[in-house]
C-alpha cells in the first residue's frame, strides 16, 4: 500500500502520521509584533477526509479556544485518519483586545470569503479562506452568545442540506437549528467553495461554561467518527437526539429597567408563559415578557440592566417543548463537573 503523501500547509509538510503547529503570517501589530493565523495540523497515517475546526473568529467568543484546548489533547487523536486542521483563535487582535471585531471595527464573520488587499478583516478573511477552508472537505465553527448573553448549546445548519443535518445529529447537541446563510458569513463563502460548515453556539462571551464546552469537545469527536477519522473509544454517546427547530423568535425588553429572567437556558414555555419582567428603579412600574409560541428557551441576557429594544429572551420553536426541556434538562444533570485534575 503505498505510503499517504504529506500535508503541505503555510510552505510546510507534514507527514503522515505526525502533528505540527503552522503559523501563517497575517499581519503585524503597531509596536511590529507580528500576528499569525495559527494552525495545529494532526496528518494520520490512514487517508481520510480533511475536516478543519476553527474558534475565535469573533475575538470575545473564547469557549471555543477551550474547546479546541481540550480536543487536541483527546485520546482519540493518537490513530486518527485523515486529516485535522485546528485553529483555535482565527481572530487575534479581537482575541488580544477583548473584542468581537477587529482593529477597523469590522466583524470578521461578515467579509468572506476576503480579499488580498482589501481591508484587514478582508486580508484576514482571505487568507483563512485561502490556507485552511478550502483546503478541508468539511468545517465546524465554535461560537458563543455576546457578552451579557449565553447560549444554549446548539447546532445551526443550512436549510435543506441533507449532509449537515446527518453531521448536525451526529454532534449531538441538545437542540439542531436550520439558520439562513448570511452574507459576508464564513458558512456562505464555505459553501461557494463545496465545503459543509456545521456552526456551534454554546456558552457566553468572555467566559468559559463547563456545559458548553464538554458539549462542544464531545460533538466534535462525535462528528470525526461519524466520518471515520476516528474509532468509538474516548467518544462519548450522545444522550438524546437533538431537538430539531426551523424557525426561533427573539423577545426584547418592552422598556428600559432592571430585568429579573424567571426562566434559564432549555425550560419549556407555551403561549402565556411570563419568561421575565422589567422594572423601575422605583419598582411602581413593571412590565412582564411574555411567550406567545410553544418551545424552549435557547438563549438569554445576563445582564439586568436593560434598554428598551435589547433582546432578553431567545426561543426556538418546537411542538414538543416539554418533553425536549426534560431531556435537555436530564442531558445538562447527567454531565458532572469535572474536578480540576480531570479537565483535559
Amino acid at each position: 500500500m503505498a505510503r499517504r503523501a504529506a500535508f503541505e500547509i503555510g510552505g510546510q509538510r507534514v507527514a503522515p502520521g505526525t502533528r505540527a503547529r503552522v503559523d501563517i503570517p497575517v499581519s503585524q501589530l503597531s509596536n511590529h509584533t507580528p500576528v499569525n493565523l495559527s494552525v495545529e495540523v494532526v496528518h494520520g497515517r490512514r487517508g481520510g477526509p480533511v475536516l478543519f475546526v476553527s474558534a475565535a473568529i469573533h475575538g470575545d467568543e473564547v469557549i471555543g479556544v477551550e474547546i479546541l484546548r481540550r480536543l487536541l489533547r483527546s485520546a482519540p487523536l493518537g490513530a486518527m485518519a485523515g486529516t485535522l486542521l485546528a485553529v483555535p483563535i482565527v481572530n487575534t487582535f479581537g482575541f488580544l483586545s477583548h473584542s468581537r471585531y477587529l482593529p477597523d471595527r469590522r466583524d470578521l464573520n461578515r467579509v468572506f470569503p476576503g480579499v488580498a488587499e482589501g481591508s484587514m478583516a478582508s486580508q484576514l478573511a482571505h487568507i483563512f479562506m485561502q490556507e485552511v477552508v478550502r483546503r478541508a472537505e468539511v468545517g465546524i465553527d465554535l461560537h458563543s452568545a455576546a457578552i451579557h448573553r449565553t447560549n444554549l448549546p446548539q447546532i445551526r445548519l443550512t436549510p435543506g442540506n441533507e449532509r449537515l443535518a446527518e453531521l448536525g445529529a451526529a454532534f449531538g447537541a441538545p437542540v439542531m437549528m436550520e439558520a439562513k446563510l448570511r452574507d459576508g458569513s464564513l458558512r456562505m463563502a464555505a459553501e461557494a467553495a463545496g465545503v459543509d460548515v456545521l456552526l456551534y453556539e454554546g456558552g457566553e462571551g468572555l467566559r468559559f461554561d463547563e456545559f458548553a464546552a464538554r458539549t462542544g469537545v464531545a460533538g466534535v469527536l462525535r462528528v470525526m467518527r461519524h466520518l471515520g477519522m476516528i474509532g468509538t473509544k474516548g467518544v462519548p454517546r450522545a444522550r438524546a437526539l437533538p431537538v430539531r427547530a426551523r424557525r426561533s423568535i427573539w423577545y426584547r425588553a418592552p422598556r428600559g429597567g432592571l430585568f429579573r429572567g424567571y426562566l434559564g437556558l432549555g425550560d419549556a414555555v407555551a403561549p402565556g408563559t411570563v419568561m421575565g419582567a422589567v422594572a423601575n428603579a422605583f419598582g411602581d412600574i413593571e412590565s412582564e415578557v411574555a411567550a406567545d409560541t410553544t418551545g424552549i428557551v435557547i438563549g438569554r441576557a445576563n445582564l439586568p440592566v436593560v434598554y428598551e429594544g435589547d433582546a432578553l429572551f431567545h426561543v426556538a420553536e418546537t411542538s414538543r417543548a416539554e418533553a425536549a426541556a426534560e431531556g435537555i434538562t436530564a442531558q445538562i444533570e447527567a454531565e458532572a463537573l469535572f474536578d480540576e485534575d480531570e479537565i483535559i
